[in-house]
């Protein structure tokens, strides 16, 4: 009996403690971490000329940056939060092309999300859960040597930027009154098409792209 009385003190004490009081409205969160963007992506047939070419598609690998986070509480549990990052960079490979190695691509994911923290402010473990809508931007997308010297002599690379839903799920550990443990896991709505130019076939080659990454970021965060 003393035994499960003390687990449950340890317990309490974890989880809410007097100097490591959680968020009020008006605070102002920033976070900082490691974040990676791991693509899922579902991909449709290359098309070349717009005819499909079966079974051929399109595949990106993963990649880590600096993940950076704001936020801003409206009210004791609900926030607006924004999602930044360094360029994150992703090979692009192929299937059904003998593995050809097509190109790299640069994008930013910025995301607005709502969150809504369940718990009361005395409770140093703060989960929470959120949903938003994200703008991903491509950029300096270029093709290997690899593909430009192909049989196809490819020619430019070019990756359409995205509109989509977003939605995650997190923890806050506060450590101090201000200073904060976090991680959390987000799955974002992506999809491009990438377009590139054949001279070989003097026609256009398309690829429409679901990226639908998850993204993983754990670091720290300060409340001000």
């Amino acid at each position: 009996m003393r035994k499960t009385l003390f687990t449950a003190s340890v317990l309490a004490v974890a989880l809410t403690s007097p100097f490591a009081q959680a968020f009020q409205a008006g605070d102002v969160i920033v976070r900082a971490g490691a974040i990676t963007v791991d693509p899922h992506e579902d991909s449709g047939n290359v098309k070349l000329g717009g005819t499909p070419v079966t079974p051929t598609g399109a595949t990106l690998d993963s990649d880590t940056q600096l993940g950076l986070n704001f936020a801003y509480m409206v009210t004791d549990n609900l926030g607006v939060e924004l999602l930044a990052a360094t360029p994150f960079t992703h090979n692009v490979g192929t299937k059904g092309l003998g593995g050809l190695k097509l190109g790299e691509l640069k994008h930013l994911p910025p995301t607005l999300s709502v969150i809504y923290y369940p718990l009361e402010k005395n409770y140093a473990f703060q989960p929470y859960v959120g949903a938003g809508i994200n703008y991903t931007w491509f950029f300096d997308d270029k093709l290997t040597s690899e593909a430009e010297n192909s049989a196809l002599q490819l020619r430019g690379l070019d990756m359409k930027d995205s509109w989509g839903l977003a939605a995650q799920v997190g923890m806050d550990y506060m450590l101090t009154d201000n200073v904060m443990l976090n991680a959390q896991v987000r799955y974002i709505d992506i999809e491009t098409t990438g377009t590139t130019y054949s001279e070989a076939a003097g026609q256009k080659i398309e690829v429409d792209v679901d990226v639908d990454p998850f993204v993983y970021m754990v670091g720290l965060g300060y409340k001000f």
